[in-house]
């Protein structure tokens, strides 16, 4: 019995030990977003502040994402459209000031690619999503290791009551984000 114990204590130890803590470096990194306007063009924007950090197995193996995106950040390069993207029929920016995403399911799909699927919460209403992700690869040198990855995703604004009744603007948003982490 007391080998049994100490055979799982060992186990699960391993296991612990094997999960790494990744933190994104902001300042390799965006969250950017493009949708359709007048139906002829596309207009295109991002959010400059945000946390993101991720648990993973091995060389990034299973990772369990974490985001916090500040909405007040959302910059269109037009302060004018940025402040009405931050008032109540948009983001409601005072009210939700964060946008977040948790995942919970990983697939790997490919020998550098992947799907992970969690819930986001915008505007206070949560959905379920699916990214379509992207290992571009892990950087190990003397200053740690880093990992690079692409995530994409679309989302249907009116889901989250952003914009609701606005024909000039598309109803899908594309989103990617370009992640550069490093481990801790």
């Amino acid at each position: 019995m007391k080998k049994s114990i100490l055979i799982l204590f060992v186990l699960a130890s391993a296991y612990i030990n094997a999960q790494s803590t990744w933190k994104v470096d902001a300042g390799h990194s965006s969250i950017n977003f493009a949708v359709s306007h007048l139906v002829i063009s596309e207009t295109t924007g991002s959010f400059d502040k945000f946390d993101i950090q991720a648990s993973t197995g091995d060389e990034f193996s299973n990772p369990e994402f974490t985001v916090s995106i500040e909405t007040a950040s959302i910059n269109t390069k037009n302060s004018r459209r940025d402040n009405h993207l931050r008032a109540d029929d948009f983001f409601a920016a005072e009210k939700h000031p964060a946008i977040t995403f948790k995942s919970s399911t990983y697939k790997k799909t490919g020998a550098k690619t992947f799907t992970v699927s969690g819930n986001i919460t915008i505007k206070g209403v949560t959905k379920q999503v699916q990214f379509n992700g992207k290992l571009n690869g892990i950087l190990k040198n003397d200053r740690g290791e880093k990992a690079g990855l692409k995530l994409t995703t679309t989302i249907l604004r009116e889901e989250f009551g952003i914009g609701v009744g606005s024909s000039s603007i598309g109803k899908e948003v594309e989103v990617t984000i370009n992640l550069e982490m490093a481990k801790q």
